[in-house]
């Protein structure tokens, strides 16, 4: 038992190293890339496309190790898998009271994550959730339209001083083009949505700064500094590659669950925080099926 705790240190380690290795290299792709993306009529870069990211973000943005997840039975197959992270520096800079609100938000991730009850994701957690987005581009506005909760949101070109009457899920979000980046100003956000199913968190007084370049025909870097005095001690950024999905006839399917009637109809579901009972429950792989004699193996 001596030995493994220098190897779990020396593991973690490795995973700091490689993943600042990992956002320096990408940096660099972003920053030394010279590919020039095909325009549209009104000249700009053609970022229209369904997108989609990969990766375990939407679990967790910081590096993390593989754990259990909420249906045991599930095991592997159920288990929110380990990952590098997005953050550039690999740690969100909160403040002492931030992290331990972060921390006890992790520990009752299942009651409390806005998305598990159906509520918009807002930004930038819908770009990295598991799901394709669409971006239509018109010279004004730009829509991008999320496959998760059939979120959506646009965004309004040379603005700047077109203000957001209220606070909104996925925030106000006004653009300008510098070269072949768009750059998104993203504010007026409700402070209840998540950044990921790990409790990381934000305040109302979140300030979020978009970029999307088109490095290749097929790819896009997605690039997010987040501002919150209230819950960072400064400024940070994410950074994630967006693939374009290239599938014959691929477009979004509706993801229909509907906010507040979700939580109304299974929240209770969700109360006890192991959920092998109510899987055992349905009868399928569990000790009642091979009870009942029903079970799919001879």
């Amino acid at each position: 038992m001596r030995k493994q705790f220098p190897r779990a240190m020396l593991a973690v380690a490795i995973v700091a190293v490689v993943s600042f290795y990992a956002f320096a290299t990408s940096r660099g792709a972003v920053q030394d890339s010279e590919y020039q993306a095909p325009r549209t009529a009104d000249g700009k870069p053609d970022l229209n496309g369904i997108w989609q990211a990969l990766g375990s973000a939407h679990w967790d943005v910081e590096p993390h190790a593989a754990r259990m997840g909420p249906v045991v039975e599930l095991a592997a197959l159920g288990a929110v898998p380990g990952g590098l992270g997005i953050v550039e520096g690999g740690e969100i800079p909160y403040t002492p009271e931030a992290r331990a609100k972060r921390q006890d938000n992790l520990e009752h991730w299942l009651e409390r994550d806005p998305a598990v009850k159906c509520y918009m994701p807002g930004v930038p957690r819908a770009t990295y959730m598991p799901y394709p987005f669409q971006i239509v581009q018109t010279p004004e506005t730009i829509l991008i339209a999320y496959e998760f909760a059939s979120s959506s949101r646009i965004v309004y070109l040379n603005r700047p001083d077109f203000e957001a009457p209220v606070e909104a899920w996925m925030g106000h979000s006004r653009a300008h083009w510098e070269g072949e980046t768009l750059v998104i100003d993203v504010t007026s956000n409700i402070g209840d949505t998540w950044l990921d199913s790990s409790g990381n968190h934000h305040s109302d007084k979140l300030h979020v700064v978009e970029r999307y370049t088109a490095i290749s025909p097929n790819h896009l870097m997605y690039e997010a500094t987040l501002e919150d005095p209230e819950t960072y001690t400064r400024p940070w950024t994410i950074r994630v590659p967006l693939y374009r999905r290239i599938d014959e006839n691929m477009q979004l399917l509706d993801f229909k669950c509907v906010e507040f009637a979700e939580e109304l109809m299974y929240g209770h579901l969700r109360k006890n925080p192991d959920l092998t009972p109510v899987y055992r429950a349905t009868g399928i792989g569990s000790a009642r099926e091979a009870e009942s004699g029903e079970g799919g193996h001879p």
